[in-house]
């Protein structure tokens, strides 16, 4: 793997390399390049664990996607698996995370989903890497007339908790 990804995503100390906000910025903007829509208005899903550092992330990836001309989907506080659920649900572009699971409160990182709620490829997350390393993804943005939107989904809890609730009960 690269300079940035590692087995689960970017991840390191919150406010240091490769965790920082300019990084975040350039994730928003490169993953909004390579999974925008063909045709019509593309969305990117982001939720958050409830780390101290994920609002600061979560708005530089948020600047990031609507310089693109791409709308971000805020789903606050869910679960990994939320994620890649409301993502594939909503019919969205690509999905992030912000969460370092298991490691201390000061680390945090960065993990993206394809369109179908599923772990890029490494081919892709290389990709995402090239750009950002050696292409500028700033040089990438769109005009003001094509800035993109963010919106809070105010359920996305319930409607996760829902999904899991049916998936339980079919099980039983």
């Amino acid at each position: 793997m690269g300079k940035l990804f590692g087995t689960d995503g970017i991840r390191g100390v919150a406010n240091e390399y490769p965790i920082t906000c300019e990084m975040a910025m350039d994730i928003g903007r490169t993953v909004s390049h390579l999974f925008r829509a063909g045709t019509g208005r593309s969305k990117i899903v982001i939720g958050k664990d409830t780390r101290i550092s994920g609002d600061m992330i979560e708005y530089a990836l948020v600047s990031g996607i609507c310089s693109m001309g791409v709308d971000a989907v805020l789903t606050d506080v869910l679960p990994t698996p939320g994620i890649a659920y409301m993502t594939s649900s909503m019919g969205a572009n690509a999905g992030i995370v912000i969460s370092a699971s298991h490691n201390p409160f000061y680390d945090n990182g960065i993990k993206i989903f394809n369109k179908d709620g599923f772990k890029l490829s490494d081919e892709k997350e290389e990709e995402i890497e090239h750009i950002i390393l050696n292409k500028k993804p700033g040089l990438m943005c769109k005009t003001v007339r094509d800035t993109g939107r963010a919106f809070k989904i105010e359920d996305a809890a319930k409607k996760y908790a829902d999904f899991f609730e049916v998936r339980i009960t079919w099980r039983f």
